[in-house]
């Protein structure tokens, strides 16, 4: 038996929903504005802050502000609040790796405000964690072998 005209009219075809582009490309596209809000014009400088800082810093602080002026950008950071006075002792030293990183005199300056910081991912354990025998326990031969197993180990992951 067939479908009657009028089932096969109602029932149109779903929009294909397969985009070409990265889904990563859609998500900065759809945070740009939120970027911009806080005057970032470019997310890069958000999303490559720990390798512009260092992780000892952008462990205790992350960019929140940009306000553009006529001598260079102002850029806000949160900062754990024990960490606001230590960063302002490395805040040339943190100056000269942002301005390499986005071009001569685009930063003139940080503002560190205290406040809380979202938690940190936790570091991962040591690749091998050791359950055997202490070394001080055995002999070299022994030592030897469990050396060999480590690296087996190490190599293969």
């Amino acid at each position: 038996m067939s479908e009657s005209a009028k089932n096969r009219s109602s029932q149109a075809p779903m929009p294909a929903r397969h985009s070409r582009r990265a889904a990563g490309e859609r998500i900065i596209g759809q945070a740009s504005a939120i970027f911009l809000r806080a005057g970032f014009k470019d997310a890069g400088f958000l999303l490559h802050w720990p390798a512009i800082a260092g992780a000892h810093i952008a462990r205790v602080a992350q960019p929140v502000k940009w306000q553009e002026s006529a001598g260079g950008a102002v850029v806000t950071l949160r900062c754990e609040p024990g960490a606001a006075v230590l960063l302002q002792h490395e805040t040339r030293a943190l100056l000269e790796k942002a301005n390499a990183y986005l071009g001569a005199g685009r930063i003139a300056r940080f503002k560190f405000v205290p406040g809380p910081l979202p938690p940190a991912e936790p570091i991962s354990p040591h690749p091998a964690p050791d359950s055997g025998a202490r070394p001080e326990n055995m002999d070299l031969a022994e030592a030897l072998e469990r050396l060999g197993r480590l690296r087996k180990r190490l190599t293969r992951s």
